[in-house]
């Protein structure tokens, strides 16, 4: 039975509700098999993520496990699964270039701050309307971003300086061509095959994981001269660093705001997005200002933390409900299994290729495009003038660009059949 959204209910967490309804052992076991398995498939893609964004692994370990936990204990969804988002990793990046990490850490909590704020004067249904062109544009423009900022890693170049904008990034890739590594080429190559064969053929499978393990492994005892974890970062800390607050003055707030915007932008409709696809397999509803509050909170105790932007992930969310989770305990867990394997097995992470990891992005680059939704838009003039529009502004400048431009457009589309008289 679908859950609702009434007024008088409009901000409990999903947690409460699901508890209040009763929740027995049955429950519970299915909630840890989903955590496990969600886990499983957020330890690399979590530290990848957080490589690609310019930033140490551990950072998006910390996302995970902070985020994770209290978007399913606070947040307005049954499912959803909170951590580092692969769409985030252009404005991240972004962002660590310019203002550095502690720049980053006020911007990720400046975020929060209005995602919450979005929440409480429950204004989140407004970003529902965006149009449908408009969100495709941008997730295509973003894979392919994606995608170019793993070439450096996948290929083994040796790349002083890389620039953040796409084309300024292929010039300087195609003037380091000469120090390609076909090891690392291979491990790339090998791992994105890998998960690709895996999700085919043995779609149960944690294909990510055993492609970053066997990487590991193969990369270890064949001596292959790549650049690891352990090469570039010098491993992954045992366990999370105490919260502190990054350094704030009104000049540096004013700087990373512009940042902040996008931040606030891409997280609400990634998150009720995510929310949107956990219902449509449930049939159960979600509190999307409830959920705007979570993820602003989640935001908010990252940045405290050292993490990165916190966002509902979709595939995430997706494999939770297929594992069988019955609570947002599944979501809960699934950080309490993270913050495990940083206790236990940290050191052990610093044997992972980044080529391996770039061959995670590549494969999660490809899955994010939504291939033929582009394909069909194109067909009607209207929808593939808001979807190009989108898409090219996402390349070559920024996403909010690209996001803003593609709603003015479906806008005056929009307004201009208003105002055309009736044949």
């Amino acid at each position: 039975m679908p859950d609702g959204s009434s007024t008088a209910h409009i901000y409990q967490p999903k947690l409460l509700a699901t508890l209040s309804e009763g929740y027995g052992l049955d429950a519970f076991r299915k909630d840890v098999v989903a955590a496990l398995t969600v886990a499983i498939v957020a330890l690399p893609l979590s530290m990848a993520i957080a490589v690609a964004s310019g930033v140490s692994p551990e950072r998006g370990l910390y996302t995970a496990i902070v985020g994770g936990t209290l978007v399913s204990a606070l947040g307005g969804s049954r499912y959803q699964i909170g951590g580092p988002a692969g769409a985030f990793i252009v404005l991240v990046a972004a962002t660590v270039a310019k203002f550095g990490l502690e720049g980053l850490l006020l911007t990720v909590l400046l975020s929060g701050a209005m995602l919450t704020l979005i929440g409480v004067l429950r204004i989140g249904m407004l970003i529902r309307y965006i149009p449908h062109p408009v969100t495709v544009g941008f997730t295509a423009g973003i894979a392919i971003t994606i995608a170019a900022s793993q070439i450096k890693d996948f290929t083994g170049l040796t790349l002083p300086h890389e620039p953040g904008p796409l084309l300024p990034k292929l010039a300087a890739i195609f003037h380091v061509l000469p120090t390609f590594t076909p090891a690392a080429a291979v491990i790339g190559l090998l791992s994105a095959a890998l998960i690709l064969v895996l999700r085919a053929f043995r779609p149960t499978w944690p294909g990510m994981l055993i492609a970053v393990l066997g990487a590991s492994i193969g990369a270890a005892v064949l001596h292959l001269p790549v650049e690891t974890i352990a090469t570039r970062f010098g491993g992954i800390p045992s366990g999370l660093p105490s919260p502190h607050l990054p350094p704030i003055s009104l000049a540096l707030v004013w700087k990373v705001l512009p940042a902040a915007l996008s931040f606030t932008l891409l997280g609400g409709i990634e998150s009720l997005l995510s929310a949107k696809v956990a219902d449509g397999m449930t049939g159960r509803k979600h509190r999307s200002n409830m959920e705007l509050v979570a993820q602003g909170v989640a935001n908010i105790v990252s940045a405290l933390f050292g993490g990165i932007a916190v966002t509902g992930t979709i595939a995430r969310t997706a494999t939770n409900i297929r594992a069988g989770a019955k609570s947002p305990l599944s979501g809960i867990l699934h950080a309490a299994f993270l913050l495990a394997f940083m206790l236990v097995a940290a050191p052990l992470a610093g044997y992972i290729p980044l080529s391996a990891l770039a061959g995670v992005l590549a494969v999660v680059a490809w899955n994010m495009a939504e291939k033929e939704a582009f394909a069909h838009l194109l067909t009607n003039w209207r929808g593939a003038a808001i979807l190009l529009a989108t898409f090219v502004l996402t390349l070559l400048f920024d996403l909010t660009t690209g996001i803003v431009t593609g709603c003015v457009l479906a806008a005056a589309f929009a307004g201009f059949d208003r105002l055309r008289p009736a044949s």
